[in-house]
């Protein structure tokens, strides 16, 4: 019985030694060596910055932001678009924004007399045209002087007091002498979108928008080309705000804006690029 039970003991340990060398080979020992080398969670972007930006810049700074996050993985870029007079009240009330772009250089002679902005960070960045618009349905409106038609009940501009297309259509329509002829039907609103929007819908007849804007929708049809003699340069001056928590990353998000990458999305949106 003794040499019995010493033979089963002795296969059962040899049972258990093989089992164990097997376990090793199947599962090897990590070293920290090996350990180290495992890939890290991406880092997750450091600086938050804030661009308040002319309305009509929407579609394509949008487009832009992801390109530029892309190449600064520290940096994201959060957008405030509005008209620039609007974005102009809420930088002098001390709003948090790191870069400035209009679409007048108005604004920026303001905050220049206030010393709003970073020595030398200003620039003229993009250049528009002025268009009037019509539904894409509608026919009877072919350029500016067919406005006075009896069918023609609402025009939209923007609010010159605010908006700068608004103050180039007011532009526009004086040396035309149609600015008092006119003032019945205009329905004033708070952004260049805004009259694309009451154009699209059909709320308005005819609407004076930016070349950039008309071209983001097939719902309207550009019935004239404003000649670029009828008003003051559409210039879109940008700069960093001298408030701005980050001004290294915010001139880096400027200098970006003068990329290839990002000058070819402006000239496919129908913007003219300023050279530096």
């Amino acid at each position: 019985m003794r040499l019995i039970s010493k033979r089963r003991i002795a296969v059962f340990l040899g049972l258990v030694v093989a089992l164990g060398v097997i376990i090793t080979a199947c599962f090897p020992k990590v070293s920290p060596n090996t350990a180290s080398t495992s890939p890290s969670p991406p880092s997750q972007p450091s600086i938050e910055l804030t661009v308040s930006a002319a309305a009509s810049l929407t579609n394509v700074l949008q487009e832009i932001a992801p390109l530029y996050q892309k190449s600064n993985a520290t940096a994201m870029v959060r957008y405030n678009f509005a008209s620039s007079g609007a974005l102009l009240q809420q930088i002098e009330q001390g709003a948090p924004v790191d870069v400035f772009i209009a679409a007048a250089a108005k604004p920026f002679n303001q905050l220049e007399a206030k010393n709003l902005i970073v020595p030398g960070s200003r620039r003229n960045l993009l250049k528009n045209r002025m268009v009037l618009i019509v539904p894409a349905n509608q026919s009877g409106v072919s350029n500016l002087q067919g406005l006075t038609q009896d069918a023609v009940k609402r025009i939209a501009i923007g609010d010159p007091a605010s908006v700068p297309a608004g103050q180039y259509a007011q532009q526009v329509l004086e040396k035309q002498g149609l600015w008092d002829t006119l003032q019945p039907k205009y329905v004033l609103a708070n952004s260049v979108r805004q009259v694309l929007q009451f154009v699209e819908s059909g709320n308005a007849q005819a609407g004076l928008v930016y070349l950039t804007d008309a071209k983001t929708t097939n719902q309207v049809k550009i019935v004239e080309t404003i000649a670029d003699n009828l008003h003051d340069s559409i210039v879109y001056p940008i700069a960093v705000i001298k408030t701005s928590k980050h001004p290294e990353a915010a001139t880096d998000f400027s200098n970006f804006l003068s990329s290839p990458i990002a000058q070819n999305i402006f000239t496919q949106a129908g913007f003219e690029i300023v050279p530096r």
